[in-house]
C-alpha cells in the first residue's frame, strides 16, 4: 500500500513540473495573446493607454534633460554673480546659456533697467535722475519686471508638465473602463454559451484585467515623474526669488554708487 502511494506521488509530480514551468515560460506570449484576443473597446482602450504612456516618457526624458542642464547653468550664474559683480561680463556669460531661467531674468532685468535709465535721462535733468522719487519709481519698474519675467521663466519651465498629472489620474480609470466591458462581454459570452464554468470565464476576464494593469503601468510612472519635476521646479522657483532680491539690492547699491561719483565729479 505505502509502495502504491510513493509511486503515484511521484507520477503526480513528474506530470505536475511540465505545468509550472511552461506558464513561467510563456508569460510573455500569454499577455501579447491576451491582448490581441481582447474585443476591440478593450483594444482601443489599450491603444489609448498606449499614447498616453509614450507622450508622458516623451514629456519625463526631456523636462529631465532640459532641468538637469537649466541647474547645471543656474549654478554657474549664481557662483559668478556671487564672485563676479561685473554686469558686462555676466550678461555676456547669460547670453551664452539658454537653459537656465536666471540667465533669462539677468537679461532681460538688465535690458530693463537700462531702457528706464535712458527714459529718465532724456526726460529729466541729472539732479532729477538720481532724487528718491526717480530712484523708487526705477526700483518699483525693475521690480515689476523682474517678477514678469520670473513668472514666464516658470511657465516656461513646467510646460507640458501637466499632462503627467493628467496620465496619472485618467489612465488607471481608462484601464478600468476596458476591465469593465471586457468582463461585460465575458458574461454576455456566459449567456450566449449558457456555461459558467471557469474555461469559459477566465479567458475574458484575463483579458480584461489586462487594461486595468496597463492603465497602473502608465500612470505610476507618470505620477513619480510629476512628483518629482515639481520639486525641481520649486528649488528654481526659490533660486529665482533669491536673485530677484539680490539683483534689486545690486541695482540700488550701484545707483548709490553712481549718485556719489557724480556729486564728487
Amino acid at each position: 500500500m505505502f509502495s502504491v502511494f510513493i509511486q503515484s506521488a511521484f507520477a503526480a509530480a513528474s506530470a505536475a513540473a511540465p505545468s509550472v514551468s511552461i506558464p513561467s515560460i510563456s508569460l510573455q506570449a500569454d499577455l501579447i495573446s491576451m491582448i490581441t484576443g481582447a474585443g476591440p473597446v478593450v483594444k482601443m482602450v489599450m491603444l489609448i493607454l498606449l499614447l498616453f504612456s509614450v507622450i508622458s516618457w516623451a514629456i519625463i526624458f526631456l523636462k529631465v534633460y532640459i532641468l538637469r542642464k537649466a541647474r547645471k547653468e543656474t549654478d554657474v550664474i549664481m557662483s559668478q554673480f556671487w564672485e563676479n559683480r561685473n554686469l558686462n561680463k555676466l550678461l555676456q556669460l547669460c547670453r551664452s546659456l539658454k537653459y537656465s531661467p536666471i540667465a533669462h531674468m539677468f537679461i532681460s532685468g538688465y535690458t530693463e533697467i537700462t531702457r528706464i535709465k535712458r527714459i529718465q535721462s532724456e526726460s529729466e535733468t541729472e539732479e532729477d535722475i538720481y532724487s528718491s522719487a526717480a530712484k523708487q519709481s526705477l526700483m518699483d519698474n525693475l521690480d515689476r519686471a523682474m517678477k514678469r519675467i520670473a513668472i514666464d521663466q516658470h511657465r516656461r519651465l513646467e510646460k507640458t508638465i501637466g499632462f503627467l498629472a493628467t496620465t496619472g489620474n485618467t489612465t488607471p480609470f481608462i484601464g478600468l473602463f476596458g476591465t469593465v466591458w471586457g468582463i461585460m462581454e465575458s458574461f454576455r459570452g456566459i449567456g450566449l454559451k449558457g456555461s459558467a464554468s471557469l474555461a469559459v470565464v477566465a479567458p475574458g476576464i484575463s483579458e480584461a484585467l489586462v487594461a486595468t494593469a496597463a492603465g497602473l503601468a502608465a500612470a505610476i510612472p507618470a505620477v513619480i515623474a510629476f512628483n518629482f519635476l515639481s520639486g525641481r521646479l520649486e528649488s528654481f522657483q526659490s533660486d529665482m526669488d533669491i536673485f530677484t532680491a539680490e539683483f534689486l539690492s545690486l541695482m540700488e547699491r550701484q545707483m548709490f554708487k553712481e549718485h556719489i561719483s557724480s556729486k564728487n565729479s
